[in-house]
């Protein structure tokens, strides 16, 4: 109940009319069956725009910290994304992977819309980077299609680290319905896995037009924490 109060009451005009966003593709979201929305992770914001817009109830799944933080602010967006019908999942070891894909096709084999950012963190600097394997493993064994969305301009109105967002238009795009049941049993495959994720991830990149980096993003994040902690001093 309180999804819809916050989706047609609450933060959904209000999100509407501060960043007017640009909506293409919507008819591509399936109108009634389980399906995936797979997309880019660029900003906060992106877990409120992009489900303001979609006329269907979709559940994402959110990582764990946004469920544990600490004092009020995090007892508070525990709250919200509980309230909000969003998962937790826990991002550590691969035991943590196989539970977030069991979440996940739960939300499925009940027929609905599950959200999901397959690089698996926001991305720090506005690229795009390598998809993790899970969105194709809950595709082939839920037998759903996979809908790629790119989000265009979240990261310029919130990047990583900034609270408030700017007010600035912003830009949801959906694509075509991606199918692979061409490939049904064959979910233990890994090149095959491996396949179906880069095709997903291109056709989110062919919808943003970002940078593409060939690497995971956590990776690539946590090379940066030494250098953030112990900047070099100017000699």
């Amino acid at each position: 109940m309180f999804y819809y109060v916050l989706k047609y009451v609450i933060l959904g005009p209000l999100l509407r009319l501060l960043f007017r966003p640009r909506i293409e593709g919507l008819e591509h979201i399936p109108a009634e069956g389980a399906a995936i929305v797979a997309g880019n992770h660029l900003s906060f914001s992106d877990h409120f725009l992009m489900p303001a817009i979609i006329k269907r109830r979709i559940t994402f799944l959110a990582k764990a910290e946004y469920f544990t933080g600490p004092g009020l602010k995090g007892r508070l967006t525990a709250a919200f994304f509980r309230s909000a019908g969003q998962i937790p999942v826990d991002r550590s070891g691969k035991e943590a992977g196989q539970a977030a894909i069991r979440e996940g096709l739960g939300v499925l084999c009940k027929g609905e819309l599950l959200g999901i950012y397959p690089e698996g963190t926001r991305s720090h600097d506005g690229r795009l980077y390598k998809g993790k394997v899970g969105v194709a493993v809950m595709a082939l064994r839920a037998g759903v299609p996979v809908v790629p969305c790119a989000m265009v301009g979240t990261f310029e109105i919130q990047p990583p680290g900034q609270v408030l967002p700017k007010i600035k238009r912003v830009t949801v795009r959906f694509g075509e319905p991606l199918e692979f049941s061409r490939y049904a049993g064959m979910e233990n495959e890994k090149a095959v896995i491996r396949a179906i994720t880069d095709e997903i991830m291109y056709a989110i990149l062919e919808l943003s037009g970002q940078e593409y980096v060939d690497r995971y993003a956590a990776e690539v994040k946590a090379e940066l924490e030494p250098a953030k902690r112990f900047p070099r001093r100017r000699s």
